[in-house]
């Protein structure tokens, strides 16, 4: 899976930390895969809607 890089979105709370949408990262679905030091890593949104990030 490819992920299209988002450019961060701009919250109410101003900070130096760049934001993304969970919902963008999994293009509206429910999984993503995140790429780390050559480490593949998976973003999940559960029903319940939490995260959980699994390796």
């Amino acid at each position: 899976m490819t992920l299209l890089q988002s450019p961060p979105q701009t919250t109410s709370n101003p900070s130096s930390l760049p934001t993304y949408d969970a919902r963008d990262l999994t293009q509206s679905g429910e999984l993503a895969q995140i790429v780390l030091e050559g480490q593949t890593y998976t973003l999940r949104i559960t029903r319940a809607g939490k995260l959980i990030l699994t390796k």
